[in-house]
């Protein structure tokens, strides 16, 4: 679920993904330990300050900083676009391309070279891989054999074995995705409380993971408030001058919470200032500017990739009642269709993971709409 997780300061009117000049004299890296990474899952993805890929282990309860040494700065005319990129992956893993998944993809804002977070296997036995590819079309396995990485473990959690009603696991929705902004990683995911629906707010280099901030909506299009659903995707943003997180949840709410109420161990409620459409589960999200103008950008299971102009948020008032579609309004970009994955490869244009006709995944550089 990448979006402008390389974001480090939060994102204003710029959408700025350029790390701050007080983050980048902060030598993160020192923190690292090298020796072999013992990831059980690899899940979403999230770049921070040089070249270190946070990633969200759901089955291991833990989210890893890995040191890539990725820090030669990329062309500014790079483009990224590999087609049958999961029939090259397994290939490189020495399986079929129906054996695999493709988790998550994160641009590095320093290389611009993209990784992705894989599973070889579709069981509980699936083996988690971390594989990056540059501009060149070259893939190769990034090992997680002798890296420095540093890893923190996150408590109340849902347990190995547990369940939703519909039987779906929901040790996998532990984090559902991540971020690292002005030294913290924030995460969005599941515990084992009675008010399941979590946001983190981790500092790095990493110390304890804490209780984290119980959220809940109100969800117009069920027309009820909801604990127990977790945010699917989320960007930092900055609101009339004050940071949040801004979160899209299923069917589709989209909700800012301050990040000054993101307290270890309270319980808020977030304000709901749009409801983007039912039987629909938000996949990625990207900020960014054109013509001045700020974009937010989502892309979706089942309703294509809507653009929001991202103007006044403040303007608009929490929906408290049932509703089908109403709020912030967005428009469909039509000519995108089957967006798996979206990130941010610069401030002119998007990375996607598409389906193509042929039913293979390929990875794309797109102008931003």
């Amino acid at each position: 679920m990448s979006h402008t997780k390389s974001c480090i300061g939060f994102c204003g009117l710029l959408m700025a993904v350029l790390f701050t000049t007080a983050a980048l004299s902060i030598d993160y890296s020192s923190s690292l330990k090298a020796g072999r990474a013992e990831l059980e899952s690899a899940g979403v993805l999230a770049f921070g300050p040089e070249g270190i890929l946070f990633v969200g282990d759901s089955m291991g309860a833990a989210i890893f900083a890995l040191a890539t040494e990725d820090r030669t700065p990329g062309s500014a005319q790079a483009r990224v676009d590999i087609s049958g990129i999961n029939e090259k992956v397994a290939a490189l893993l020495g399986t079929a391309a129906d054996q695999i998944l493709i988790n998550d993809l994160a641009v590095n804002p320093i290389s611009k070279k993209v990784y992705l977070s894989v599973s070889r296997g579709r069981g509980p036995d699936a083996i988690p891989f971390i594989v990056r590819a540059d501009s060149s079309g070259k893939i190769e396995e990034f090992s997680l054999e002798n890296v420095k990485h540093a890893r923190v473990t996150l408590s109340n959690v849902p347990g190995r074995d547990a369940k939703d009603r519909r039987g779906r696991s929901q040790r996998l929705e532990a984090i559902t995705d991540l971020a690292f902004v002005d030294g913290k990683v924030f995460i969005a995911g599941l515990s084992n409380e009675e008010f399941a629906s979590k946001l983190r707010s981790v500092p790095f280099p990493f110390k304890e993971a804490g209780q984290g901030t119980s959220v809940e909506i109100y969800h117009g299009s069920h027309g009820r408030f909801e604990t127990n659903a977790p945010v699917r995707t989320f960007v930092p943003y900055e609101i009339d001058q004050e940071p949040y997180i801004l979160a899209a949840y299923t069917c589709t709410p989209l909700v800012k919470f301050p990040v000054s109420a993101l307290t270890p161990g309270a319980k808020i409620v977030g304000t709901t200032i749009a409801e983007l459409g039912n039987r629909n589960r938000p996949l990625d999200m990207i900020t960014y500017e054109k013509g001045g103008t700020p974009i937010i950008l989502i892309n979706n299971n089942s309703r294509g990739v809507m653009k929001i102009t991202a103007e006044k948020l403040e303007s608009y008032e929490g929906i408290t009642e049932e509703v089908d579609m109403e709020g912030v309004p967005y428009e469909t970009i039509q000519h995108l269709k089957g967006v798996q994955q979206l990130d941010l490869l610069d401030q002119r244009n998007a990375l996607i993971l598409v389906q193509a006709d042929s039913g293979s995944l390929d990875l794309k550089t797109i102008a931003l709409p």
